[in-house]
This record gives C-alpha cells, structure tokens and sequence, in this order.
C-alpha cells in the first residue's frame, strides 16, 4: 500500500495510491494521515478498503510530505562503503547517529531554499525507515517488525556549516529549512520484504551523480532499529535517514556543489522519485 498527503502546505489532505498509480481521498475516514495512524492495526484497516471505492483526485497537486507528526528525525552517517572511502573516512565501527530538525521536513518536489551566505549545498539521496510502534531494546531478529514502511528522503546539507563553522555543526547544517525532502509516498512494509535490495540514484542538472544499492549498507535497516532503540524509544512516525552511497557533492576533486537554479531528480526501487529546484536564499516559497 502506497499512502501519501496532497494539497498547498498546511493544507495537505490523505490519499492512499490505487492500484493504477491514481490517488485516491482518504479524507472522508480520517483527517490527515498522521503518526497516530501508522500503527499496524490503522494501517490493516486502510489496507482492507477497496481504493477504487474513494474518490479520485483527478487534478494535478502538490504532494506533502506522506505523513505528519514526526518525533524525532534521525539521520546515519557513512553508512555506504563507497561514501565513507569518497570522504576519506574510516569505516565505522557502530552507527553515526545525528538528529536533522523535523522542520526540515517538506514534500518530494518542493524546493531548495539554502541559508543566506550558503557556499557547500550538497545532496544525498537515502532509504527513510518509518517506525510504526513503540519501540525499546528490540533485538536485530525482530527489528523490522517495528517498520510502518519506507519512504525516499533527500538529505540536503549545507557542507560548511557542517564541517568547518566553529569547529563542525553537524545538526545545524542538516537542520535548515527545507532540508529533508520525503515521499512521494510511505509504502507500507508488506511491499518491500527486503529493505536491502532496493536500487538508489540522484541526478543533478540530468546529469547522474549517485547510484547505489542497499546491500551495500554497512549496517542494515534491522541493525539500524535495534541500535538505535537501546538507546532512544522509537516511536511511531519517527524516520530514520539510512546513509547515502557515493556520488555526493563534496566527494568529488574538484566539488560540484548545488548552485542556485539547479534541478534535482531522485528515485529509488518501488519508492517512487522526487524533483526539487534550488531557489535563491530569502526565496518565497512556491510548491513545485
């Protein structure tokens, strides 16, 4: 089941996606589709109703982020093999962890508005994880059973804010307005038996600068959840950024960082694809 959030911002209305990749309105059985309704029990009630039942939504529309209501946004670092050699870095040993504000949160094809005075705007292209129950000190065989299902995250990153401004601001230059770009959709766990054979890429400009796969994750989604959770309650709504392959910006001699007008396209296996402009700093913002 694909469910996801249509309408201007704050405005977003539910929908689930048919099986002929049409959306249809949830909006008359529940309000929003929040944290609340990503618990196994309301995802087997949508997943019963027949879509073709549920009004179309026959007019093009901005599409929000799939779900509201987050937690905690949490985010790995060098997780790809490719990613932690192209920066230089040690393989690590357990999982980097660092939080991204959940304000970052926007819809697919939402723009980029960097921060004034931005120099190192980079992409990453990631597998989000969805949690969809109360989570603590799960162990790695029954890890997955807290997954509510998966999603497609840009995690954008301003690089000089996060590693160079007063001695690295990891938070801060994740954490900018219009960093964390998500959907088109949640697809629900039953879709995706194996998080670790899905196929990631990102273009800039239609050019391609990141392909990967997650089997190439150094820990997986179920080593993911379970470290995690012995340290921090999951609970449901909460994301879980992956790590992203190779391919970005600063790992390249010379960097191409984004610039102001470039276009981004995403996609990964099953999860659909995102299109985002990076518009000028101080920008209104203008759903794509």
């Amino acid at each position: 089941m694909k469910l996801a959030r249509y309408g201007l911002p704050g405005q977003e209305r539910p929908a689930l996606v048919d099986p002929d990749g049409q959306l249809r309105d949830l909006s008359a059985l529940i309000p929003d589709l929040t944290a609340t309704h990503l618990t196994p029990e309301t995802l087997d009630a949508l997943r019963a109703l027949d879509p073709y039942r549920l009004p179309l939504v026959s007019d093009p529309v901005r599409l929000g982020a799939p779900f509201t209501g987050t937690q905690k946004f949490i985010a790995i670092g060098l997780n790809y093999r490719d990613h932690a050699r192209e920066a230089n870095l040690p393989i690590p040993e357990r999982p980097v962890v660092f939080l991204k504000a959940t304000s970052t949160i926007q819809g697919p094809n939402d723009p980029i508005i960097p921060p004034p005075g931005f120099s190192k705007l980079d992409f990453e292209v990631e597998l989000g994880v969805v949690i969809g129950s109360v989570t603590r000190q799960i162990p790695v065989a029954r890890a997955l059973d807290a997954v509510a299902g998966y999603c497609l995250i840009n995690d954008v990153s301003e690089r000089a804010l996060q590693m160079e401004a007063g001695g690295g601001q990891w938070a801060l230059g994740k954490s900018c307005d219009t960093f964390g770009t998500v959907g088109p959709w949640l697809v629900t766990k039953d879709e995706i038996p194996d998080p670790q054979a899905l196929t990631l890429w990102l273009d800039v400009n239609d050019e391609r600068r990141q392909t990967g796969h997650t089997r190439e994750m150094i820990f997986t989604v179920a080593q993911l959840i379970s470290y995690l959770s012995h340290y921090m309650t999951l609970t449901p709504g909460d994301v879980i950024a992956t790590g992203t392959p190779a391919g970005v910006a600063m790992g390249e001699n010379p960097p191409r960082y984004l610039q102001i007008g470039d276009t981004i396209h995403a996609g990964c296996d099953l999860l659909g694809e995102q299109r985002q402009r990076v518009l000028a700093p101080g920008s209104s913002f203008s759903p794509c």
